[in-house]
Parts: structure tokens; sequence; C-alpha cells
């Protein structure tokens, strides 16, 4: 009894384990650029000081779903998309480059080009700082060009260019931030073949119904494992009350 209950009580730990990979996913269907992650079940073998009679489901995450989420169009100078494959450079918390399709960006009071959560957006040298400007656009390749303040239309500059790169998928793997990052912690040249479009957004590439269906799913597959281990409970306590008669 003791293998059906350990085998009950890890498969609702791992079915938990499985929600919250799904329910992360749901609640990130509205986030700007957002990518889904995957999740599977394997068997794990327990090793140790004994014979490895005991295997036990083990829920992990094996990757994340990088399709293009829908375009949002909003006209706004400062919103860009990445058509196609492509990630714009960003810099983390740590001060790490990484990537994402979040292009609803910021100008800080400083003058910095940063993302929607405060993250400086990487360009051919560095962070990007602009000068006091009226107008900014952005070119397909990621080129800023501005119209300076106080200044006219003839007097259109451009200033710099956002890092957009376009490794092959294999070579990438989520944060727990959510960013994008190169593996062993590789990172990329700016990319000719990837493009922008100004006045769009990126959604979510999450698809509510199937993240809603798996969790569903989930859930009655913990309650199955609960009925389980109410039944090994349920025997063990009929033999307790066995034994006591017959002793």
């Amino acid at each position: 009894m003791d293998r059906a209950l350990y085998l009950a009580m890890s498969g609702g730990k791992q079915t938990m384990h499985a929600q919250t990979v799904h329910a992360n996913n749901l609640a990130n269907v509205s986030t700007t650029g957002f990518r889904s992650d995957f999740e599977q079940a394997r068997s794990m073998q327990i090793n140790g000081e004994h014979f490895p009679s005991r295997v036990y489901a083990m829920t992990e995450n094996p990757g994340t779903r990088f399709e293009s989420g829908g375009l949002i169009q909003t006209d706004r100078n400062l919103d860009i998309a990445i058509q196609d494959k492509g990630f714009i450079t960003v810099q983390d918390e740590l001060g790490r480059e990484s990537y994402t399709r979040a292009g609803n960006l910021q100008i800080t009071s400083s003058g910095q080009l940063v993302t929607a959560t405060g993250l400086p957006v990487m360009g051919n040298d560095g962070p990007i700082f602009l000068p006091p400007l009226d107008q900014i656009n952005f070119g397909d390749d990621g080129t800023i060009s501005i119209v300076p303040q106080g200044g006219t239309l003839a007097e259109i500059a451009v200033i710099n260019q956002v890092k957009l790169v376009s490794p092959d998928t294999k070579q990438l793997e989520k944060g727990s931030s959510g960013l994008i990052y190169g593996k062993d912690g590789q990172v990329f040249d700016q990319s000719p073949d990837a493009k922008i479009i100004s006045g769009f957004i990126e959604g979510s590439n999450v698809n509510a119904v199937e993240e809603m269906t798996h969790i569903m799913n989930l859930s009655r597959r913990f309650e199955l494992n609960i009925k389980v281990m109410d039944t090994v409970r349920n025997n063990e306590n009929a033999a307790a009350r066995i034994l006591q008669r017959n002793g």
C-alpha cells in the first residue's frame, strides 16, 4: 500500500506543478509579447540505498512556444512590433543582455529609451539615450530618427538603431522573469533579417481556450490522485480493524 500511496502523492504533487505552468500562461494572456511555456510529465526512477523499485511522474518545462502573437494596432510612435522572427535587445536588472518581443516602449525623464517595465533598450553602443525631441520614428530595421525639440520636419536626424537579433530558437531559453536569454550566456549580433513595424504591438501567443482545457484536465487528474490516497487510507484502516479482531 505504501507504493500506491507514494505514487498517488507524487502524481498529485507533479500535477500541481503542471497547473502552475498553465496558470502562469493564462495569467499572461494579455501581456504584450509574452511567450507561453510547455509542460510535460515523464517517468523518473528513484535511486538510492535500496532497490530501484519506485518510479514516479515528474513534471518539467521542456521549452517555450516561440510562435508569434497577433499584432495590435496602436498608431503610437513608441510602439514597435517584430515582424516574423526576431527580438528586441534589452538589459535586464543584473545588466545582462536579454531579449523580448514587448515593444511598448517609453522615454524616461532622463531621455533613456526603456521597455514598459523599465528595462533599457540596447542600441549600437549600449543603452539608448535620446535628446529632447518633438517627434520620434522607427525604421523597419530599428533605425531611430527624431525631430529635435523646437525643430522642423526638415531637421530630422538619425541618432541610433535598436539592436534587433534573430537567433535560432534552439539557442534560446526563457528566464523566470519572462525575458529570453541565449543559452550558456550567449549573446547575438545585430541581424539584418529582423524587421519591425511601428505603431503596433504584439500580443501574447497564449491560447486561452487551450490553457483552460489543460487546467480543467489537470484538476480532474489531481482529484483522481486524492481519491486513490483516500482509498489506500480506507484499506489500511480496514486491515487494521481485521487484525484487531483477530488479535
